[in-house]
């Protein structure tokens, strides 16, 4: 199957990043007061937004047509944040969470979504400092987004193995590649997705929870993978923010390519095998404990195998569609991944070789803009 302009099109691409912002000195997460995001708004408008915790910035690109172009928006992004932050006298970095700060004396900030969902989680809702990558791919219709949900769920953990970037809470080494979701776990409606048959049954489990008061829209469903309830997209959420631009880009492409390969086994009436939550959560959690430095289960064949195996298998699934979405060298960037590390494994390596915490966020950070 070429994917023709108009098909390429439909398959657009859109990231979101949540950044780390540190006092320059002490380097311990630090309120800007939404400085950098007033700042930022000038210049990008609604690209640079605030979030719970007033030490973290969220930036979003424009709906990109390709990979080409998230890469030059997430780059742009990023060095203006850089720079901005650099002018009001902040550091700023990219990790799923950062190494040695305490949630508890970090302030949240006054907004009325925010408020709410404090006053409804209370302290599960304060310690969710956390830094995550979502990845929104466009999607034709909520039919067709829900069943490439359905399917591409099993990828889930192979693609989070690969951003692990967050081996570190509160002073600790936590002997997991990726805490972040540990702590993100505390939260209801989280995790791996179940399985849904239809849109319809989407629609009427979010209709349940609307009307029993659990939820009042859908945007308080945290799954590391939903149809979104206002875009045209399928958002991949699992992700820790990657320390680099090409990680984000690479992790994007590869997401990218696993929507688009499986609509291409759909149009010849094929699909890869459906695996239950259960099952897909096992190899979560293998991939949040070792990273790309473990095994993962390959259910078809009923046996371990080790993650980089199985993400260089992952690659020669979508390879055929690489081409087309002119993606190839973003997603093959996964081999540079395995041959060096993720973030998680070189933060562990600077801590190692330095003992010090201050050398890892010192590390971070001037990974920030570094495209290569």
């Amino acid at each position: 199957m070429v994917i023709h302009n108009n098909s390429k099109n439909i398959f657009t691409l859109g990231i979101e990043e949540e950044y780390m912002i540190v006092d320059p000195i002490s380097r311990e997460l630090k309120s800007h007061q939404q400085k950098i995001v007033q700042e930022g708004q000038k210049l990008l408008k609604d690209k640079v937004k605030a979030e719970m915790h007033q030490a973290v910035v969220e930036v979003g690109t424009d709906i990109c047509k390709d990979i080409n172009e998230a890469f030059t928006d997430i780059s742009n992004l990023r060095g203006i944040i850089f720079e901005i932050s650099k002018s009001l006298g902040f550091g700023v970095g990219a990790s799923g969470t950062h190494p040695f700060s305490h949630w508890e004396s970090q302030l949240i900030t006054n907004h009325e979504r925010y408020n709410q969902i404090v006053n409804e989680l209370q302290e599960a809702a304060r310690s969710n400092l956390i830094f995550g990558l979502h990845v929104h791919v466009g999607m034709p219709d909520k039919k067709l987004a829900v069943h490439i949900a359905n399917t591409a769920r099993y990828f889930l953990p192979h693609i989070y193995a690969l951003s692990t970037n967050s081996p570190f809470w509160e002073s600790r080494n936590t002997g997991y590649k990726s805490f972040r979701t540990k702590i993100f776990d505390k939260f209801p409606r989280t995790g791996i997705p179940d399985y849904f048959e239809s849109y319809d049954a989407y629609e009427t489990y979010i209709n349940l929870l609307i009307k029993t008061n659990c939820i009042d829209n859908a945007k308080k469903i945290w799954w590391d993978l939903r149809v979104h309830p206002f875009f045209d997209t399928l958002e991949f959420r699992i992700c820790d923010v990657p320390m680099t631009i090409q990680e984000t880009i690479c992790i994007a492409a590869l997401f990218q390519a696993i929507c688009v390969k499986l609509y291409k086994l759909r149009s010849k009436n094929l699909n890869f095998n459906m695996y239950q939550r259960t099952v897909i959560n096992e190899n979560k959690w293998r991939a949040s404990r070792y990273g790309i430095e473990g095994k993962l289960i390959d259910f078809g064949k009923e046996t371990e195998v080790n993650t980089k195996e199985l993400l260089l298998e992952l690659l020669d699934f979508v390879d055929d569609v690489l081409d087309d979405l002119d993606s190839r060298s973003s997603a093959e960037y996964m081999k540079t991944i395995l041959q060096n590390g993720t973030g998680a494994d070189r933060q562990l390596a600077v801590y190692h070789s330095k003992n010090n915490f201050l050398d890892v966020i010192d590390y971070v950070q001037g990974e920030f803009i570094k495209a290569y």
